[in-house]
């Protein structure tokens, strides 16, 4: 759930704690006056765009997978910084927009990825910011030159993709391929490999009894696999978005995976 304005408690979600450098880069900020809509012949709204890097005092770095953003001509905005997710309100000024009163979800991942998260609310938090698009790019530009460029968001196919897992304890290791005319998904799940039979429908997929490998690795590695195999035998709703795929079975495992860029 996401972070409520003015509450002296924060009730956090399983895995979340509270991260001090990202909610303070990612708390309420009072959107400025003049909202308007944006301009119909360069439309940034009602468009999923794909967050692709971020430029900070010339240094470029690549964002986080995940990250995105959508805004709305009613003045919504909602979007990920790769790990966390955020709705607030945009105010549109002319050619530049203005990201107000984010509130924030407070999960915690990676170092790495929160200090790209931490730069990344941070610019994107930054004033008027002014906007450019070029077909399918748009760039966002603040007061002192920084930049969050951005592509147009296709959702990438369920089918003949393979889907990394974002799991850190499974190092990348881990990967889905769902093969629409055998009806079957195969892959990697951290050591072992495995195949399965897998029924798609109305936005559910249904996961047969794994057949697996047995080869031995770290116990860390090892226990993540034990958790990618709750998803098996069993049917779990499934949310494609851009390039990240989630799966949440109906005993409560959640799995996020991305397709390689």
């Amino acid at each position: 759930m996401y972070r409520q304005k003015h509450q002296q408690r924060m009730t956090l979600t399983a895995l979340a704690v509270l991260v001090v450098p990202l909610a303070a880069a990612c708390g309420s900020e009072k959107a400025g006056a003049g909202s308007g809509t944006a301009q119909a012949e360069n439309p940034v709204t009602g468009i999923r765009w794909t967050i692709d890097d971020v430029t900070v005092d010339g240094t470029t770095h690549r964002a986080p997978d995940g990250a995105h953003l959508t805004l709305d001509d009613d003045g919504g905005a909602e979007g990920g910084y790769g790990c966390n997710q955020f709705k607030g309100r945009v105010a549109f000024e002319g050619d530049r927009i203005r990201l107000g009163d984010r509130d924030t979800t407070l999960r915690a991942c990676d170092a790495q990825v929160m200090d790209l998260e931490s730069t990344l609310a941070d610019t994107l938090g930054d004033g008027a910011l002014r906007t450019d698009v070029h077909g399918d790019r748009l760039t966002l530009t603040t007061g002192s030159g920084d930049t969050v460029r951005l592509s147009r968001t296709e959702d990438t196919p369920l089918y003949g993709t393979e889907w990394t897992v974002t799991t850190p304890a499974l190092d990348g290791r881990a990967h889905l391929t769902f093969d629409k005319e055998e009806g079957t998904v195969s892959g990697r799940l951290g050591c072992n490999h495995v195949n399965a039979d897998a029924t798609v429908r109305d936005g559910h997929i249904t996961l047969g009894v794994p057949s697996l490998t047995r080869m031995m690795c770290e116990d860390s590695l090892m226990d993540g696999e034990k958790a990618l195999t709750k998803l098996f035998n069993g049917t779990a709703d499934y949310r494609i978005e851009g390039r990240t795929l989630t799966l949440t079975s109906e005993n409560g495992t959640s799995v996020r995976a991305v397709a390689e860029r």
